[in-house]
Order: structure tokens, then sequence, then C-alpha cells
């Protein structure tokens, strides 16, 4: 019997490839089976627990009985410190009234795209990447992908940029980057900025403008010599025209507290506003309340990423000197070099090989499928994050990585992979 008749949004739009994986793994392990689940985009809080101070900050609000609707735009109190916040951090000016609170960044990424995005309008996005593809098909938006490589720490160029951006009405970058923990260059993002500059210069007073999604949910976690850069800092001129998405979920390991902000034009932000407050999509008051005051503790908040962004980096470079030793044995495996966020972008090239039993593995989801089987390893194909089907390059989670558990990982992983022919 078929199913009755919905919208066409619901008739054609795929859940998140990543939550139905995460789904599959979880029922694996609830059935006893040992898996090194490195898919999760989130953090275990009994590795990575939110700051001890933020936590007591909550738990008092909640005794303060903050528990009533917050204002639509967010509560001033937290606005006044998101805007302090981003001076003293990243030397960024934006008033209360440019700044909108929401229960994280997917809220707001989804009313950036409704305050900008018309139906057939042109939006340009990197692949892989996180459900901008999603995004765009919610807002009946036309495709424009950009095929990122490995060359290009799979980041968009601004040549590529350039190819495609007669028309368009929204680019979607993401810096440090989710799925593949690199970033964009200040030469690069420079270049991207004026194009769309120049591309808005040219463009009449009736013609609809050329903006910019900046995702920044990772800005504080860049290790080594890489530098977290932004576009209106860059050019200030950016600033009539980009729209940011950061908030708290990653730089404090508080993804489930939900408390993000978008910085951007004052009447882009009046907008998104008025969407959000059809949708409800606002931050708890308590969770508002306590933030507002945490982030004014900026020793505290030095203390907690000096020892979060060590702990991470170690998970990543750990990983990352462990996948390069196999490739240096002859493996086809690879790995690219960590500089942000949480992830590791790594290579499982084994298409062609054949298994002990005699199977082959004729297609990536059969790599998928026998690393997960034979090593227990359990990370996310840049194909569920919009690169191809072929795609040989993954996506390895480290916020719920135990980094005692690392070394049997990747002996497990050199195991299976010996046993391939």
């Amino acid at each position: 019997m078929s199913q009755p008749k919905l919208s066409h949004l619901a008739g054609t739009l795929v859940g998140s490839e990543i939550v139905k994986l995460g789904n599959a793994i979880s029922e694996r392990i609830r059935n006893g089976e040992k898996i090194y689940n490195l898919t999760i985009g989130d953090f275990d809080p009994s590795v990575f627990p939110i700051p001890a101070e933020l936590e007591k900050l909550i738990i008092e609000s909640y005794q303060q009985h903050n528990t009533n609707y917050p204002a639509a735009e967010g509560v001033l109190d937290l606005r006044k410190s998101v805007s302090r916040f981003i001076k003293e951090w990243e030397g960024l000016d934006y008033a209360p009234n440019e700044i909108q609170i929401a229960s994280g960044g997917r809220p707001l990424i989804y009313t950036i795209f409704k305050a900008i995005v018309d139906k057939g309008d042109k939006v340009i996005y990197g692949v892989p990447s996180w459900n901008n593809n999603h995004y765009v098909h919610m807002n009946e938006g036309e495709h424009c992908l950009i095929e990122c490589t490995p060359e290009n720490d799979f980041m968009p160029t601004a040549a590529d940029i350039q190819k495609n951006i007669k028309g368009a009405t929204l680019i979607c970058l993401c810096t440090p980057q989710n799925p593949t923990g690199t970033t964009l260059s200040k030469s690069v993002l420079t270049e991207i900025c004026d194009l769309i500059l120049e591309e808005n210069k040219q463009r009449g007073d009736e013609e609809k403008k050329l903006y910019l999604m900046f995702d920044q949910m990772y800005w504080t976690l860049t290790y080594g010599e890489t530098r977290h850069e932004n576009p209106v800092s860059l050019r200030p001129e950016m600033k009539a025209y980009t729209i940011f998405v950061d908030g708290i979920s990653k730089s404090f390991a508080a993804t489930g507290v939900r408390v993000g902000w978008s910085m951007g034009p004052e009447f882009v932000i009046q907008k998104m506003k008025a969407i959000l407050s059809h949708l409800g999509a606002w931050a708890p008051m308590a969770e508002q309340k306590a933030v507002a005051k945490y982030l004014l503790e900026k020793e505290s908040i030095s203390q907690f990423l000096t020892n979060f962004k060590t702990e991470i980096s170690f998970r990543l470079r750990t990983i990352h000197e462990g996948f390069m030793a196999l490739k240096t044995k002859g493996y086809r495996v690879d790995s690219i070099t960590p500089q942000a966020a949480i992830y590791l972008t790594i290579q499982l090239d084994l298409t062609g090989l054949t298994t002990a039993e005699g199977s082959q593995l004729n297609t990536q989801s059969d790599v998928t499928s026998y690393i997960l089987g034979e090593a227990k390893l359990a990370v996310v194909p840049f194909s569920a994050f919009g690169g191809g089907s072929k795609s040989p390059w993954y996506r390895l989670s480290v916020g719920t990585c135990h980094k005692e558990s690392i070394p049997e990982m990747l002996s497990k992983l050199e195991e299976a992979l010996s046993k391939l022919r």
C-alpha cells in the first residue's frame, strides 16, 4: 500500500546521513559489539565536559527561576556579552542589535537561508561540507557545487568561486570546516572577499546583493601555526554582506546546551528574528543568562581552552601520525595534517582489493563496511557531505575518543588492512 501524499519537501528531503549511520552503529554497540565510534561531530561529556564554571552558572540560573520565554532576538544581557566577547577575542565590532541568538547554529543557518534565498536563487558551496545541500534543497535554491580537492585541503578556491559568482545570491563558507578540520588561508579568504565586493559593486540598487554565510562555529579550535581568519577583519566593507554563524557548541564542548548566535547587518538580523519568532527556536532562558555571565570570564575561558585544545590536538595528531605510519608501510591510506576543529580527514583507498574470504571491495560503501566489520572503526564517508559515492576520503571525529584506545584502534586497523590483497 502506497503512503499518503505529503508535501513536495517531505517527499524529497533526505534525512541526515550521519544520524542514520550513527543510529546503525549505536545498535551494534547496544548488541555488545566493541566499536571505535569516531563518526559523531559531538563530545562525550565524560571525556570532554563543559567548563565547570559554565555548568555552575547554568544550575544557578535554573535555581533563580529563569524558565520563561526569552526575547525573540535573545536576552539583552547575552547579546551584550557576545558583543564584548567577539570584540575582545576577534576584534569584531557588532552592537547588540546586530546579534541574533538561537538554539545553536542550525536554526540560524535555516533562517539565514530563509531571509536571503528565494526559489531558484543560486547558492554556491563547496563539497564536502556539512548540510549545505539540504538547506539549499529546503529553500528550493539552485545548487552550485564546487568539488573541492585534497590539494586545497578540501576548501574552495577564489578561482572556483569566480567561475560561478555571476547571478549567485549566497556563498556558504565554513572555516574551520566540518567535515575536514581544515581552514581557509588568509590569502584565499581575502581573494574571495574581493570577488564578493566587486560583484556587489556591479549590481544595481534594485538587484539582490550577494551575501556570505560565514560559519565559524569551530574558530577557537585551531592548532599549531594555524590561524583563524574572518572576512570582516580582512575587508571591513564585507560587514555589509557577511552573516556569521557562531556559538558555544564546539568552543566549550556544549553542543547540548544550545546557545548560538549570528552577527550581521541589522536589517538581515531583524528578518532572521522575525522568522525565528515564528519557529520558537530560541535558546533556553536559563542557559542564555548563564552564558551571558560566562562569556565575560576571560581568564576562566582561557584556562579551559588551553586544556581543551591540548587534549583534542593530541588525539588528532596521534591518529594522523598512526595513519602516516601505515601509509609508510605501503597500505593505501592517507591523512591530512590536522589544522583545526575536532576532525581529521583520512583516506581509505581500498576499492578493488580482496578480503581474506575472497570478497572484492567493489565500492566505497564496501570499504566502509569492511573497516567497520574488521577493524571495528566507524568513520563517516565524504559521500555523507556531498562528496560523491566514489570518494575514498572520510571524516574522523575525536570528540568521543578516549586517547588510551588509540593504539589499540590503530593496531586493529593495521590488522584489517593486512588481510586485504
